[in-house]
């Protein structure tokens, strides 16, 4: 599509070089008309507002309270008030998506103490990581069933390590069938932003995540324009390819330096500094919904840890009808500008409420959160002082 024909309700629902403009604003391969329904404040040039009630998306669940990305996460996070609950999907050796942060599986997961499975271990590259231990794309997926979570940070996190060993790697089919049924218990229509991980990478073991992300999206019921799904990547090309086959609203995520690594691969040397530009932006728009960048390239720190000025990415997004969820706000001073911290240690709880405050007073339309429960209360006041 040439441009995007999602309403974004439905989730409620310098310039750069010309080389460079040419490839981020080159049009998709069978490009569609758009549709009737579209909003005609909304899509690509087409200025929209920042929500008046921005959205909160348990990270990975609630990864500050339990384990990540287990189901227990993922109910605690709808039972703190969070309107979307986010898997990183990756896949198994027999090709089915199962929630993780990265295939790589030794610090969320007790598979060290398997010793049937000591052969599996082995190095990789990763998107040009090296990586040392065991990955879940040489398991299947009856054999990743018989390993247990743990906490990735339990340093951080202490109280979490108690329920290490309780909870499996669930699938992506039932952290959907999870979230329709928490719909139906709490009557909110519980959304889901699943995340692509690392799919050139994928696609080199014939395991490419988006076919079966997108079958188990549609048996669920999940894959119509309103449906409360947001796809994401830190790739370019598996977004502009889920362009021309799904309706469904996606996000181009954002890291502070380097580039997406297909464009690294098909070195086109577009970088992520590149897609926040407005000839950037303008690109972004023609396949996607939202933009993800991480919480410093809205709010950036000073040399001395301390918040700068609030830059002008979430208006320039909104110029292109694009709107913007920022990662990661986290409870933990470590996590935090200085100005926010308790002064009672780097894991001590600091300002989180001050913090998202200031996300949503810089123009944000939603934000990732640990603590969900934290990211909502601010939220709401937020909400209720406008």
């Amino acid at each position: 599509m040439t441009s995007r024909t999602r309403a974004l309700g439905a989730l409620l629902l310098p310039l750069v070089p010309l080389s460079l403009a040419a490839t981020l604003l080159a049009p998709p391969a069978q490009a569609a008309a758009p549709a009737a329904s579209q909003a005609p404040s909304e899509g690509p040039g087409r200025g929209i507002e920042q929500l008046s009630r921005p959205l909160v998306v348990g990270h990975r669940g609630a990864s500050g309270y339990r384990p990540e990305h287990t189901l227990a996460a993922y109910r605690l996070a709808v039972q703190l008030g969070a309107d979307y609950i986010e898997p990183d999907l990756v896949p198994t050796k027999d090709g089915v998506l199962v929630a993780r942060h990265e295939s790589f599986i030794n610090e969320t997961t007790d598979v060290e103490e398997h010793p049937e499975f000591a052969d599996r271990r082995t190095v990789k590259s990763i998107d040009g990581v090296e990586y040392d231990g065991w990955f879940t794309e040489d398991f299947t997926l009856a054999e990743l069933r018989t390993l247990r979570a743990t906490e990735r940070l339990p340093a951080v996190r202490p109280d979490n390590t108690r329920y290490d060993g309780r909870f499996r790697v669930p699938t992506f089919d039932e952290v959907l069938a999870l979230a329709k049924k928490l719909s139906r218990e709490t009557g909110r229509t519980i959304g889901v932003a699943p995340e692509t991980k690392h799919p050139t990478y994928f696609d080199s073991l014939d395991l490419s995540p988006e076919e079966p992300m997108l079958r188990d999206l549609r048996q669920a019921g999940l894959d119509g324009k309103r449906s409360r799904i947001l796809i994401q990547s830190f790739e370019v090309s598996n977004l502009r390819q889920l362009d021309r086959r799904t309706e469904l609203p996606l996000e181009q995520l954002m890291s502070p330096t380097g580039a997406p690594w297909d464009q690294q691969v098909k070195e086109t040397g577009v970088t992520y500094a590149d897609l926040t530009t407005r000839a950037g932006l303008r690109g972004v728009a023609a396949y996607a919904d939202w933009i993800g960048p991480e919480k410093t390239m809205v709010i950036p720190r000073q040399e001395d840890g301390s918040s700068a000025e609030p830059t002008a990415l979430p208006r320039k997004a909104h110029r292109q009808g694009l709107r913007v969820v920022v990662y990661t706000i986290r409870d933990e001073n470590q996590f935090m500008a200085t100005e926010y911290r308790s002064g009672e240690g780097p894991d001590a709880k600091g300002d989180v409420f001050a913090e998202v405050a200031d996300f949503l007073d810089a123009g944000v339309d939603a934000v990732f959160a640990d603590h969900p429960d934290s990211a909502v209360f601010a939220r709401d006041n937020w909400v209720a002082a406008r």
